[in-house]
């Protein structure tokens, strides 16, 4: 795949984030942190309305995106910040725009949104262009 500036990708990476997802992640990279899983604790002790997704299970689903779209060997850098909360029930949206290429290194712009448009996640991404 050659990848030029401007070229996007765009997917949705799950549809209503469920509790279930977010004990399974708890599980998979055994961070138990019980605003994740348990609501008296995120809404009692910490003033959230309920649980909330890692922000790691947000990155690995952006993740998704940029590795269907380059391949598994396409994709070479990949960070981010965590923007916002992921709730349950939230549809996540992910997107990458490549805004450089250089050296046959291509430099992505990555976000991911939920249902109502805002970023949840926002980083950048290199792969082979």
């Amino acid at each position: 795949m050659a990848l030029k500036v401007g070229d996007t990708n765009e997917m949705v990476v799950i549809e209503n984030v469920s509790r279930t997802h977010i004990v399974k992640y708890a599980g998979a990279s055994g961070d138990f942190n019980p605003l994740h899983h348990d609501d008296p604790v995120a809404q009692n002790m910490a003033g959230y309305p309920s649980v909330f997704a890692h922000g790691m299970l947000s990155m690995g689903l952006t993740g998704r995106m940029l590795t269907d779209w380059l391949g598994p060997d396409g994709l070479k850098s990949f960070g981010v910040r965590f923007t916002k909360q992921v709730w349950p029930g939230d549809t996540l949206t992910a997107r990458g725009e490549v805004t450089d290429v250089k050296d046959g290194v291509a430099t992505i712009k990555v976000v991911t949104t939920n249902q109502n448009g805002d970023s949840v996640v926002e980083g950048e991404a290199t792969a082979k262009a």
